[in-house]
């Protein structure tokens, strides 16, 4: 079993900046991905950003690529999200995952094996 723990989030205005991060426990010896995902209001969850934590790579939705960046500590098993320039429609529950074992689509949230529990970011107008 894995567990993950998400903090950060909050209100920001548009064009500021927050951050998230997710900290794994338990069995986290086969991570093979840790990211992000949100789900906003009346939509579908959707993939944002992940950090392949046996290679080094990191992927981004086209939505958040050069606003958004992933970076972990691998010694504290944690991955981070730094959101900026932040828009209202950022505004999500935001959810971090973890895929672990064999390597899967990291775009699917389907593919994932243990979630966090959310936390609201809000964005203003």
């Amino acid at each position: 079993q894995v567990q993950l723990v998400e903090s950060g989030g909050g209100l920001v205005q548009a064009g500021g900046s927050l951050g998230l991060s997710c900290a794994a426990s338990g069995r986290t010896g086969g991570t093979v991905y840790m990211g992000w995902f949100r789900q906003a209001p009346g939509k579908e969850r959707e993939f944002v950003g992940v950090f392949n934590w046996r290679g080094g790579g990191r992927y981004y939705a086209n939505s958040v690529k050069g606003r958004f960046t992933i970076s972990r500590d691998i010694v504290k098993s944690t991955v981070y999200l730094q959101m900026n320039s932040l828009k209202p429609e950022d505004t999500a529950v935001y959810y971090c995952a973890a895929q672990i074992g064999r390597p899967r689509d990291y775009v699917s949230q389907g593919e994932y094996d243990y979630w966090g529990q959310g936390t609201q970011v809000t964005v203003s107008s």
